[in-house]
């Protein structure tokens, strides 16, 4: 079973803290580090490896959903512009799934080329410091915003 696949288990079990809403097609979760408040995955539900392995209506679906979840992320968060990644070659597996980025002026700090750049430019070690994972509240917290937008464009 892949990284992304046991995510989805354990939201199925009902113990996935960063579990948000189940969609049509996917399911919405805060992610486990917060450098960039807000972001948040998208999650095809089940395991496929590329978008163009889905039936034409399906993946419109998706991604519709996938954009009507960005925009939640964005107002929920306040992001100056969004970043989107469908990547699915890292240790999470390769299943569909989108990695959604609020962004905000200056959120590289001194990695950036002026303030503004990929969020790869950020070292993964700062990225991922346990420092930026957050507390128990502060999840809660940001599930409730993000839940509050998704009501509201759904």
């Amino acid at each position: 079973m892949c990284g992304v696949c046991e995510r989805i288990q354990m939201t199925k079990d009902g113990t996935n803290p960063y579990f948000v809403k189940e969609l049509e097609t996917g399911y919405v979760v805060i992610g486990d580090f917060q450098h960039f408040k807000g972001y948040t995955l998208f999650i095809y539900k089940e395991h496929v490896v590329e978008l163009f392995d889905l039936e034409p209506a399906v993946r419109a679906k998706h991604l519709e959903e996938m954009t009507l979840v960005a925009q939640a992320v964005s107002n929920a968060f306040g992001a100056d512009k969004m970043n989107y990644e469908c990547l699915g070659n890292g240790k999470g597996g390769a299943h569909i799934h989108w990695h959604l980025f609020p962004r905000k002026a200056g959120d590289l700090g001194e990695y950036g080329n002026k303030g503004k750049g990929p969020t790869w430019w950020y070292p993964r070690e700062k990225m991922y410091a346990d420092e930026e994972r957050p507390s128990e509240e502060e999840l809660e917290k940001m599930k409730q915003q993000l839940l509050e937008e998704l009501d509201k464009l759904l």
